[in-house]
């Protein structure tokens, strides 16, 4: 990746800081970290890469909550396609069963049109609207050691996906330990994947991975005490980054960094990254264009429409006064594309898992603002070639 001589994203802030929030001039006391990277093509067409960094020390610790659902969608498709099972593919029923309790079932998905589960609904439901289950039943079908082995083997390596999201029950030993599955079709099983037992752990040497001065646990009680990261989930701003880069350029990287997808499964990740959520037709949702895309919209309200010809593919998180959101934005009319892909950590009171956090009023307007200020930077940015960017639209008018 090329790297600027001079930091362009720094300058952005610093030409426009009297219209920013308290972060600017806090931006290590709000744990900020940001990738912009500047997209350029050639004659040829093919893009060219320079990237931009800001913010605090890229080795400390922040939780991504649920942008680590991304991976996960990718990998599913991946496996997938690597089981090699005639007649089985993304939109085949999987149903899962309960092994050892915690664990629960889930034969049926009311909010599929034909109400069945299957990785590809799961997926949409995953990018929409963030869907806790959907990821769960996927980190179920990939399983903790394959899911990490197979990321790593992809180059990311400062990544660790260790833990279902928002279900109770599950210690550190129970998120190891996934449910017994099947995929089935008319004819009867498919395929079958029994109750696995598989475990993977880099503490990464990261810093601040025990922080705050408190938290509340499952009973509602408030423990004097710091909040113990350790054995949590966390994926780097860097490997956020590239791992989006590389399903929307997979070009750019070798085959052995590519995630082993068909045409038609990059199709359906980028109009279901895409999509505003009211466009969506299976599963239907009533919920705003931005609840979820942070980046230059996150503090508008209900009724605000983002404009037809802004796309951000993206993926946000939000947990423990984490906000993080990983996105590639165009305008299909200017031919924009850039990514910024960026985390701020707002809990003044730094007690963890109460639900206090300062979200609304600093987190998301802290995207909006850095996330327009740099949008204008690039509608005024020369570019030597132009950029085609129809295929989102030939997407978005294909269902």
């Amino acid at each position: 990746m090329l790297q600027a001589q001079r930091n362009v994203l720094e300058k952005i802030i610093k030409d426009q800081r009297e219209g920013f929030g308290d972060w600017v001039n806090n931006p290590t006391d709000y744990e900020i970290q940001v990738l912009y990277t500047q997209i350029d093509r050639d004659a040829q067409g093919r893009p060219h890469f320079t990237s931009h960094r800001y913010g605090s020390d890229p080795n400390q610790y922040f939780y991504p909550a649920s942008t680590v659902k991304m991976p996960a969608a990718f990998l599913a498709l991946e496996k997938i396609n690597e089981l090699g099972i005639e007649g089985l593919d993304k939109h085949t029923v999987i149903q899962h069963f309960a092994g050892n309790a915690p664990q629960t079932a889930a034969l049926a998905d009311p909010s599929a049109s034909d109400g069945l589960p299957s990785v590809a609904h799961y997926l949409r439901k995953i990018f929409l609207l963030s869907d806790n289950d959907a990821f769960n039943r996927l980190y179920e079908f990939l399983g903790q050691a394959y899911f990490n082995q197979k990321l790593r083997a992809k180059g990311f390596t400062d990544t660790r996906i260790i833990h279902r999201l928002s279900v109770s029950g599950f210690d550190t030993l129970g998120n190891r330990y996934t449910n017994p599955l099947h995929f089935i079709n008319e004819e009867g099983v498919l395929s079958q994947q029994g109750e696995v037992y598989s475990c993977f752990y880099d503490d990464f040497g990261l810093s601040k991975q025990v922080r705050g001065l408190a938290y509340m646990n499952n009973e509602g009680d408030i423990i004097n005490e710091p909040f113990d990261f350790r054995y949590k989930n966390y994926v780097s701003i860097q490997d956020l980054h590239d791992i989006l880069k590389t399903v929307i350029f997979p070009e750019s990287v070798s085959e052995s960094e590519r995630f082993n997808l068909t045409t038609d499964d990059y199709q359906t990740i980028y109009r279901a990254m895409a999509q505003f959520p009211q466009e969506s037709e299976s599963p239907q949702y009533n919920e705003p264009d931005h609840h979820v895309k942070f980046w230059m919209y996150g503090d508008r309200d209900s009724t605000f429409q983002i404009p037809d010809h802004i796309r951000i593919l993206n993926k946000v998180g939000w947990a423990y006064g984490y906000l993080t959101d990983v996105a590639y934005i165009v305008d299909l009319e200017q031919g924009i594309e850039f990514f910024l892909v960026g985390t701020i950590h707002v809990n003044s009171n730094q007690t963890y898992n109460d639900g206090v956090y300062e979200y609304e009023t600093e987190g998301l307007p802290f995207f909006a603002e850095l996330g327009q200020a740099v949008y204008e930077y690039e509608r005024q940015r020369k570019r030597r070639h132009p950029t085609d960017l129809s295929w989102i639209s030939e997407l978005l008018n294909t269902e």
